[in-house]
């Protein structure tokens, strides 16, 4: 009877976004946000993001502790 709630996911979990550092303005994370337990954020197929440089694909995941985000953007 409970199975119906299983379908739900936050709504930014398996999207495309982009993820804001508040230590630093210029740099950001682009990428799937895979999973997103306790205080940590897992990115998958990730480029980094800096102001006036083409995109740098980074090979692997990424992971990112909550507390470094500023805000998280949605792309697709």
């Amino acid at each position: 009877m409970w199975r119906w709630l299983c379908w739900w996911r936050p709504p930014c979990l398996l999207r495309r976004v982009v993820l804001n550092f508040n230590y630093d303005t210029t740099e950001a994370l682009e990428g799937v946000l895979w999973s997103s337990r306790g205080p940590w954020c897992v990115l998958r197929e990730v480029s980094a993001l800096k102001a006036g440089q083409p995109a740098m694909r980074m090979v692997g995941d990424v992971v990112v502790h909550r507390s470094q985000v500023a805000y998280l953007q949605v792309v697709e």
